[in-house]
């Protein structure tokens, strides 16, 4: 019998009637296409917000991958709902969502998990966690016959990125591509969330994995998914790959129209 991680977020953060949200991702994609286009791509990060505010954002970094040949991805998240002091790779055999059932990629899930005390394969952080799935449908809209291997992070400290760094590093391959989700900063006005979210931009385009770090740590900027972008980074660092480019960055007051407290979101390519 197979373990199934089912939806739920669905009906929430994107429609759950499957033609509606094929719809709304197609539309998206449509309006959300970045100008350069990139080769070696390591991964992207992508916001995890409700469509309608992060969506389109979340399409700029999507149509990079659109009708590639990736066979693997990889989403790190952070763990939104449920504290513990490791790394938790899912262990079942799919994640679900109205579109149908994403295999994970049990291999890489093993390997990535091997001789480490602290990435695990397990359930804790994916129950609830929509940080994962809402990258989901967009993924099933732009590949074919792919899988994932789902992976939240319920400690973000330098220990738990470094380890999770250097395994990445040691399962990438042509075929396999990152998606590390995060949003950016939380309820600041929306001056402020841009001079904050400016930092972390800066960051990001300069390849400066290391200060983006020290800035999380010193409340210099925010990102709930900072963890996952470092890991990311350095991963793609040790592989010889130091690129990035920044494809769009919004704010929630963008689609509501309401600039007094907003959420901050990011779309870039880590590449080299």
């Amino acid at each position: 019998m197979s373990k199934v991680r089912r939806p739920s977020a669905a009906g929430y953060f994107y429609p759950s009637n499957p033609k509606q949200l094929k719809e709304e991702i197609n539309l998206l994609l449509t309006v959300s296409k970045p100008e350069m286009k990139l080769s070696n791509l390591v991964g992207i990060v992508s916001p995890h917000a409700g469509y309608i505010y992060s969506g389109r954002t979340a399409a700029f970094g999507y149509n990079l991958l659109r009708n590639k040949n990736y066979k693997t991805v990889i989403i790190i998240s952070p763990s939104h709902k449920e504290y513990f002091p490791g790394i938790s790779i899912y262990d079942g055999d799919a994640y679900e969502t109205p579109l149908g059932k994403v295999p994970v990629n049990k291999d890489a899930a093993l390997k990535l998990a091997e001789g480490s005390k602290i990435i695990f394969l397990g359930t804790a952080g994916h129950n609830e966690e929509h940080a994962v799935e809402v990258q989901l449908p967009f993924l099933q809209t732009v590949l074919y016959n792919f899988s994932i291997v789902p992976v939240v992070m319920g400690d973000q400290g330098k220990i738990f990125i470094d380890e999770l760094a250097n395994k990445l590093a040691g399962v990438m391959n042509d075929s396999t591509v990152i998606v590390a989700s995060s949003d950016l900063s939380h309820y600041h006005n929306k001056i402020e969330a841009y001079n904050l979210d400016s930092i972390v931009e800066k960051r990001i385009e300069q390849f400066d994995f290391e200060g983006l770090q020290k800035d999380l740590e010193r409340g210099n900027c925010e990102a709930c998914g900072g963890g996952p972008i470092i890991a990311m980074m350095k991963a793609s660092s040790i592989l010889g790959k130091k690129q990035a480019a920044l494809l769009d960055r919004s704010d929630s007051g963008d689609s509501t129209g309401d600039d007094l407290e907003v959420v901050g979101y990011l779309s870039a390519a880590i590449y080299g």
